[in-house]
């Protein structure tokens, strides 16, 4: 009798649909559950079942996918048969219950027990049970999901003013969704890139250039999960008695909403001269950079290889207490009091005209604990103003990362307006690296293995290392060295030697 087989779904009290197909004979029946969603690594349970319930000791069972002779789990004649199975199954599945409630086989509970599940698992399993009697089966859905990291939000500063904010997620599955959010307003980003690691896992990157906007979140999610979110908003901040005499902060690489004017100010210009040279589009291209020719600042991985040993220009200094490249503020009455300026800022040494160079700072003293108030980057000055109000920003050749005890969760950049960039942890070593040909320098969280944010500028004299270790701070400031650097790469240095050398 060949009775066609039908398909027919039922829901259960769960809301899960069960579904099963109609036996050959009226004698077998099999229900499952499905979809399955399992976390990768994780153990879970694929149900199916036989109903009206009724031992499946002495049956036939297979779980397959795509090709029977080719199974996940083949069961017949009261024990398991391996020869044929999926290889990569092979140690990981098992019969299991479909609820607490189950007692097993003897009631025709023939669920499959997955464990260890693989983003390769993912798809569809057939569920075939047969019997003398006649024969069913059916399909379940396994989902298999991965939450990836944290959205890390970075920030590219231009000497255009300028901001490219990047968003990056890895170790996700499925495809993660990615949005960029200004408060409700979908923002359209410039770039979204996907990539899978060997482990099949994904990682996502995008980016966009910031507008006048008020607040600007990155979300990384799958389906059915809380997607993991980033944001930062823009908003002035008091100035703090440790500041370099800036005007108000802003949050993680927002600019100021003066400069988003002059900004449009000068756009609007740019637009208005490309019209009267009838070469609107020429214009046009000149105003959003291509995604080639965006800044992708280096991996802290690739700015290592070009380790240099960097040392202080000169180790005289009133206001600082300096031995073996550690340094801190001397125990003095300070003319221009607790704020931290220049007083206490010294050059270090080579000087730098080309190539790729990269040295760490330590911001942790383990006799004292992190380091509070600092500054590192590098100057084009070849003296340090000596004056109480001159303020150091990039317009006037200084380019640092600056960290200051009142801003706990962030650290700043010397740009006008200052740039604040949030912090995940306070970095205890900060790696710099200084690519003199193509205007980059880049900052790094060592420990962290992050890049806390880039500036780019053009860079035309000889540029030094530059450090500053606060004021107030028992915490000391140390440039670290390493005893043996290769010297099988070339670097590309152009040293300036200085009569201040010597002294070091």
């Amino acid at each position: 009798m060949g009775a066609l087989i039908m398909q027919m779904c039922l829901v259960a009290a769960l809301g899960a649909p069960l579904c099963g197909a109609a036996p050959v004979s009226g004698s077998l029946e099999v229900l499952i559950r499905t979809p399955v969603r399992v976390q990768r690594g994780q153990s879970t349970t694929l149900p199916c079942w036989l109903n009206p319930p009724q031992s499946a000791v002495g049956l036939e069972v297979s779980w397959y996918r795509g090709h029977y002779d080719s199974p996940v789990m083949y069961y017949r004649a009261k024990k398991f048969e391996n020869p044929s199975q999926e290889p990569s199954y092979v140690g990981r599945v098992s019969f299991g219950l479909k609820d607490a409630a189950s007692v097993g086989l003897t009631a025709g509970d023939v669920s499959l027990k997955l464990e260890k599940a693989t983003v390769e698992d993912a798809g569809d399993y057939t569920c075939y049970i047969s019997s003398e009697q006649g024969y069913d089966r059916a399909s379940v859905s396994l989902i298999v999901t991965e939450l990836g990291t944290p959205p890390l939000l970075s920030a590219v500063w231009t000497e255009d003013n300028t901001v490219n904010m990047s968003c990056e997620s890895e170790g996700w599955y499925p495809e993660p969704n990615l949005r960029w959010l200004d408060q409700k307003q979908v923002l359209e980003p410039k770039s979204l890139k996907y990539s899978k690691d060997s482990s099949g896992l994904l990682s996502v990157h995008s980016w966009l250039l910031v507008s006048s906007s008020t607040e600007v979140s990155c979300s990384v999610g799958i389906s059915d999960e809380q997607p993991k979110e980033a944001r930062v908003r823009l908003e002035n901040l008091p100035q703090t008695e440790s500041g370099c005499s800036a005007a108000g902060w802003v949050l993680f690489a927002l600019l100021l909403i003066a400069m988003l004017v002059l900004l449009g100010v000068y756009f609007k210009r740019r637009a208005e001269k490309a019209k009267s040279n009838n070469d609107r589009a020429e214009e046009s291209d000149t105003l959003l950079p291509k995604e080639s020719e965006v800044i992708q600042p280096t991996s802290l991985s690739a700015a290592s290889e070009y380790y240099v040993n960097v040392t202080l220009d000169k180790t005289e200094n009133p206001y600082l207490t300096i031995k073996n490249n550690r340094m801190r503020d001397a125990p003095v009455d300070f003319p221009d009091g607790q704020k931290v300026t220049c007083i206490t800022a010294i050059k270090g040494t080579p000087g730098i005209s080309s190539g790729q160079h990269y040295w760490e700072v330590s911001t942790r003293d383990p006799n004292v604990g992190l380091k509070k108030s600092w500054w590192v980057g590098v100057t084009s000055a070849t003296v340090i103003p000596p004056e109480l109000d001159f303020s150091p920003t990039t317009s006037n050749g200084f380019w640092f990362l600056s960290s200051s005890p009142g801003i706990t969760d962030s650290l700043q950049f010397s740009t006008e307006p200052n740039v604040l960039l949030p912090v995940y942890s306070r970095p205890q070593t900060v790696g710099v690296f200084l690519n003199y040909d193509s205007g980059e320098l880049s900052f790094y969280n060592v420990e962290d293995k992050r890049l806390i944010g880039s500036l780019t500028a053009n860079f035309t004299t000889v540029i030094f290392p530059f450090f500053n270790p606060g004021k107030g701070d028992k915490a000391v400031m140390e440039i670290l060295q390493r005893e043996e650097l290769g010297q099988s790469r070339d670097t590309g240095n152009s040293v300036e030697s200085t009569a201040q050398e010597t002294e070091s």
